[in-house]
């Protein structure tokens, strides 16, 4: 019930390693200051390169190249990165205006880092990511391939699988969000709590004690938010659910296909047919 494979499908996800079957969950935070730091053991693009970003940084079959041509491409205004007026497939792009805090960062093909996004290493990003004006990721963050880091979303110690998205005023804050995630604008997913003490997970007469001061979501594959809704330490929500727009919910397990709606006087859980 709270094991990996009951909120995510691994399988071709290239950080499958950082979770371990027959564990909690959750353990996998626990892990994940090592697992990133251990990405940096060999040599990557970006060694070297910090501070403010004042040139286009292309990095292209593992080499950082300056002075191309970068330009927007397609009806969404793509940024795509040209020599000698042909398309660079498959090349990272770190936009000026970008602020990388140190040098600890590995950005995957295709992947673009916007003006005004600050990122705090260590931080590994997958391909065709984007991190967007005005991000902040705030270190130890896993982001996987095709995710959006959006515009004024903070993110800390947290892991986005496979098509994860938080476009707009985000907080993700020692979370794990499944594939396909999508959180709504304004969406915080809060990871301490008020109370002193670690986090603990009541599921129906059982009690799980985390072991974590700060444990934020941990939302299943395909899971969505509405806009302007908040989750409470140790929320963990099961794939394919839905939270309606400006919703609190409170702490603990929602299954698979859940929704959790609000009510005339409460919050309203409907759980899977």
């Amino acid at each position: 019930m709270l094991e990996p494979n009951d909120f995510f499908d691994l399988e071709g996800y290239d950080h499958r390693a950082l979770f371990t079957d027959g564990e909690f969950v959750w353990t996998a935070l626990d892990r994940l200051k090592d697992y990133i730091a251990a990405c940096f053991d060999d040599p990557w693009p970006l060694a070297g390169i910090t501070g403010q970003i004042e040139r286009p940084l292309v990095i292209h079959d593992g080499q950082v190249r300056e002075g191309l041509e970068i330009r927007p491409t397609g009806p969404k205004g793509t940024v795509q990165a040209f020599a000698d007026g042909e398309v660079l497939e498959g090349a990272a792009i770190v936009l000026p205006g970008a602020y990388l805090f140190d040098d600890r960062i590995i950005l995957g093909p295709g992947s673009v880092v916007e003006p005004g996004a600050l990122i705090k290493g260590p931080a590994v990003i997958g391909k065709n990511t984007e991190v967007r004006q005005g991000a902040y990721m705030r270190g130890d963050c896993l982001v996987g391939d095709g995710c959006v880091v959006g515009h004024a979303t903070e993110m800390k110690g947290s892991v986005m699988l496979d098509g994860a998205k938080a476009g707009h005023f985000a907080y993700i804050g020692d979370c794990i969000l499944g594939k396909g995630v999508n959180l709504g604008a304004g969406t915080k997913l809060a990871n301490l709590k008020m109370i002193p003490g670690t986090v603990r997970l009541r599921v129906g007469r059982e009690r799980y004690e985390t072991g974590r001061r700060k444990i934020g979501a941990i939302l299943g594959d395909r899971t969505e938010t509405g806009c302007n809704s908040v989750t409470s330490p140790g929320t963990f929500i099961g794939p394919k659910s839905f939270v309606y727009a400006a919703l609190s919910v409170p702490g603990g397990y929602y299954p698979a296909r859940s929704v959790i709606s609000p009510s005339k006087e409460s919050l309203k859980f409907r759980g899977p047919n």
